[in-house]
């Protein structure tokens, strides 16, 4: 969708189109207020046209989910609740240097995800205590209604996709964790950006992998009938990347978490070898 068309679309919302460029505005600010990193706009017909989007439904059943979908959804199937127009990414920042934020403790999920939760949860309330406009905050698994938050992310203007399969930002590299709602109004998107550090990156992710995650092609452009791919060329197995997963999950330890539990819980340390290794934000 190039700029014109967008113009036209935002300029028939239910908001006048000034006022809307102020609540577009506000809702940035208020997103970095309440703790987001970073954070912007993208339109729902862009995500409809989105590579993972369209890729998803044509993945064998195992690479698309891990859960039972209450929705009613087919593997890969995305939920558009009605009148929803765009939609709002945050992003939180998780460096090197706080690996617990991504710990698991227990069944409990990791602090860094309860804390966009909470602010998705705050920013939803807000806006839709100061204007006519309707939120959806999303889960984070698809088959549970969530959406793609790296494609978002992209088309929100946050950053670019790399060559490690994840969003690399220009302010923190792909060390940031996502969140997203959807909303009933077509705020201007604040992206994609112009932004490509893998273009003369010698790519040392890719070898960082402890799986091998990215040693062969396992995704073709012609047998997807699409050009843009898992891993920007279709190198990235989902496979040998959750086979390492499991493996943090097996070895996990006991320990006591302070200010989380009372006993000794399992704690674990999922792999993030592909985040480290990636010079960008460093």
């Amino acid at each position: 969708m190039d700029h014109t068309e967008r113009l036209d679309r935002v300029k028939k919302m239910n908001l006048g189109y000034l006022e809307q460029l102020r609540c577009s505005s506000a809702i940035l600010a208020k997103a970095k207020e309440l703790g987001a990193s970073l954070t912007g706009f993208c339109d729902i017909e862009d995500l409809k046209t989105a590579p993972s989007y369209t890729l998803a439904p044509r993945l064998p059943q195992a690479d698309v989910g891990s859960r039972e979908s209450d929705l009613g959804l087919e593997p890969g199937e995305v939920y558009w609740p009605e009148g929803t127009r765009s939609a709002l990414v945050i992003a939180y920042v998780h460096p090197e240097d706080e690996p617990h934020l991504d710990w698991w403790h227990g069944k409990k999920d990791p602090p860094g995800n309860r804390i966009l939760v909470d602010i998705n949860k705050k920013l939803s309330a807000w806006i839709e205590a100061n204007y006519p406009v309707t939120t959806h905050p999303i889960p984070y698994h698809i088959e549970k209604g969530g959406h793609f938050l790296k494609d978002a992310a992209y088309y929100a203007g946050l950053g670019s996709i790399g060559k490690n399969n994840l969003v690399i930002t220009p302010e923190y590299g792909p060390r940031v964790r996502l969140r997203a709602m959807l909303l009933s109004e077509s705020f201007p998107a604040t992206g994609p950006a112009k932004f490509n550090p893998c273009a003369l990156c010698p790519a040392p992710c890719l070898e960082a992998c402890p799986q091998k995650a990215f040693k062969e092609i396992v995704f073709s452009a012609e047998k997807m009938e699409q050009t843009n791919l898992p891993g920007l060329i279709g190198n990235y197995s989902r496979d040998r990347c959750n086979s390492q997963m499991t493996r943090d999950s097996d070895s996990a330890k006991e320990q006591n978490v302070p200010g989380v539990s009372t006993e000794p819980q399992k704690i674990v340390k999922y792999c993030r070898n592909c985040e480290f290794s990636c010079p960008v934000g460093k």
